[in-house]
């Protein structure tokens, strides 16, 4: 059974999509930053759809693969405090002055 972009909007666990597109993957590496690869992996699937003009659904999947398996990649060697994908690490707290933002006059 050929796998086609139907199935691939069905999927919903991390484990999931490693099975889909058939990739191997260290169960340990998957629990501690699952939610950082997943939001890798939509980022780049975003470009992907955003730069797509092709028709073949083959392609496109081989794409989202390699995008899962850089998404995944980057976390073996990077953190998620490194990547700050989620906007809690961007925010700078309201109630708190930095060193570097005290003038001496």
């Amino acid at each position: 059974m050929s796998k086609t972009l139907s199935d691939f909007k069905q999927l919903v666990d991390a484990e999931d999509y490693f099975k889909f597109f058939e990739l191997t993957y260290d169960p340990q590496v998957v629990n501690v930053n699952r939610l950082h690869i997943l939001q890798k992996f939509a980022q780049l699937v975003k470009e992907i759809d955003a730069s797509w003009t092709g028709e073949n659904s083959e392609d496109k999947l081989s794409l989202y693969q390699e995008a899962l398996q850089k998404a995944y990649t980057l976390f073996l060697t990077s953190t998620s405090l490194d990547e700050k994908l989620f906007k809690v690490f961007n925010q700078k707290p309201a109630n708190v002055v930095l060193l570097t933002e005290i003038n001496t006059d």
